[in-house]
């Protein structure tokens, strides 16, 4: 089963409104995912994620587009993009603009986003946080920035192939996770500098720019 697929099956039965369980485990630690939380309108923590956008953002990673939708109620061009199908389906129900695309792959205005986010641990998206920022950075303008989340200091980071479990389904995907106190070295190997850290609502994150 692709990440796709499990990612799809999680977002299906939210929007049934079934009960889903989700969690990664890695060669690192484990993450445990809350799909229901990704279909609410707003997260405690969200309100300044969202008030450091204020320009065209990219939501990557979109998932059923709260964050996005968001942006767009408050009258800022935003778009979402997710590689889950039925990610992209709930999203645009919820009013906001969403692609099916991998932010590894050809995206529109790449060079000229103002603002981009990776929230709800999508800084594990391809296993790989330095390509991943590196993609960020290259999809930014000049000035843009790059809102992130992150794991509590203290923490294990870590990144590799993980196991999705969704209920009896699971998939090897490629993930990572990393903690708020690794991020200054990981961000100077992505041409990227640390310009803000904050947390909110027990939730911890970070705004980069390139350097």
């Amino acid at each position: 089963m692709s990440a796709a697929a499990v990612f799809d099956a999680v977002f299906r039965r939210a929007e049934a409104d079934v009960p889903a369980s989700f969690a990664v485990h890695g060669p690192g630690g484990g993450v445990v995912l809350d799909p229901a939380m990704w279909c609410r309108d707003d997260v405690p923590g969200d309100s300044t994620l969202l008030a450091a956008c204020t320009g065209p953002t990219l939501d990557v990673g979109c998932g059923p587009g709260r964050l996005t939708a968001a942006l767009a109620a408050a009258g800022l061009a935003a778009l979402g993009i997710d590689v889950s199908a039925a990610a992209v389906r709930l999203a645009r129900r919820r009013g906001a603009v969403a692609l099916q695309r991998d932010v590894f792959g050809p995206l529109p205005d790449t060079g000229r986003w103002a603002h981009l986010l990776l929230a709800d641990g999508n800084i594990g998206i391809g296993g790989d946080p330095p390509r991943l920022l590196r993609r960020c950075r290259s999809l930014l303008a000049a000035k843009g920035r790059l809102h992130l989340e992150l794991a509590p200091p203290g923490t294990p980071s870590w990144a590799g192939p993980a196991t999705a479990h969704h209920g009896a389904e699971a998939a090897t995907i490629a993930w990572a996770a990393v903690a708020a106190d690794d991020l200054g070295d990981l961000a100077a190997t992505s041409a990227l500098r640390v310009v803000r850290t904050w947390t909110e609502a027990g939730r911890w994150f970070a705004t980069l720019t390139p350097r």
